[in-house]
């Protein structure tokens, strides 16, 4: 080879050197994902969260190239887990299921991780809270059980996904609307409260339609009121809406995806497209339906300021009822 060949050889390769060190630092590594993604779900297995975040992850692989390993990181109405979030590297590897109990468990001083500590991506599903007993129960209306609820104050025990979950709070302002008092119960996630509820320990449960779905359509659980504008399908058609029962009381819960905050804006922004794709798969559509789980995706815009008037809207009710873990 010629001195000139070496030459522009070694020009050839000084000017993709010079190239490369113009791009920014993001540029230059593998495309992401190089490896599988572990995908924190901060309740125990097979509550609602957990049905959605495995479902959501073999959705993801059709438009994802790695696979997502879903995490149970159960413990203080979810702060267990998001604090493993808001510790990890911000690189995409590590992300986690955010509920609405985020902007609920701060103000009652359960944990100091907020959404602030995150980075929100988007919002995969919304429910209303709902109140259940199990199907031989003598409460056959929400009527019964409020009746209950005052005959013996304290007396009738309502589980929940642990303190200051939705369904705790959801329980708490329903004694405040009823002029009721229950028995608060609880427990590392839903589905330990629905098990409790099943073995007959305690008398009711406030959780959302999907943590009870499967028992309903099977027969062992009644619902017997939501807390939504309207009422719901997937075999929930008779069950009414406190406000049918002239209980104005509304509350409901979101799912969603986060990731460690300052993760780069160019992950932030594939997995934005993926969840934008991935949510719209007729397969996980069908399953959500199936589990009677309320669609409600929102990019990341949106999702945000649901956030933000959650966090507003709960902070008032948490103070108002002075509730304390």
């Amino acid at each position: 080879m010629t001195q000139s060949m070496h030459r522009r050889g070694f020009g050839r390769r000084l000017a993709a050197l010079a190239a490369a060190s113009s791009l920014p630092a993001w540029a230059q590594t593998a495309p992401y994902p190089q490896r599988p993604v572990e995908l924190i779900v901060p309740f125990a297995a097979g509550g609602g969260t957990d049905v959605l975040a495995r479902a959501m992850g073999e959705t993801m692989r059709r438009h994802f190239p790695q696979s997502v390993i879903v995490m149970n990181r159960a413990g203080a109405s979810g702060a267990v887990g998001w604090s493993e979030l808001a510790a990890a590297k911000p690189d995409g590897y590590k992300l986690a299921i955010i509920t609405v109990e985020m902007t609920m468990i701060p103000h009652m001083g359960v944990t100091k991780i907020t959404s602030d500590d995150v980075q929100p991506i988007a919002r995969l599903n919304a429910d209303p809270a709902a109140i259940a007993v199990r199907a031989d129960s003598p409460f056959k209306t929400v009527e019964d059980f409020l009746a209950a609820a005052k005959k013996n104050p304290g007396g009738v025990r309502i589980g929940n996904a642990g303190p200051g979950s939705l369904g705790h709070l959801a329980a708490a302002a329903l004694e405040d609307k009823a002029g009721v008092q229950f028995n608060h119960l609880p427990y590392r996630g839903a589905n330990p409260a629905v098990l409790d509820l099943l073995g007959g320990h305690i008398e009711a449960v406030a959780v959302t339609p999907v943590e009870v779905a499967t028992y309903v359509a099977a027969g062992k659980i009644r619902a017997l009121a939501i807390m939504g504008d309207k009422r719901i399908q997937a075999g929930w058609e008779q069950v009414p809406t406190l406000k049918e029962r002239g209980i104005d009381l509304v509350i409901g819960g979101w799912r969603g995806l986060a990731a460690p905050k300052n993760t780069p804006p160019e992950i932030i922004q594939q997995l934005r497209t993926v969840m934008a794709r991935t949510l719209q798969e007729p397969e996980l559509r069908a399953t959500m339906a199936k589990q009677n789980m309320g669609e409600g995706y929102l990019d990341q815009p949106a999702f945000l300021e649901v956030i933000a008037r959650d966090n507003a809207t709960f902070k008032q009710l948490v103070n108002k009822l002075g509730i304390k873990a």
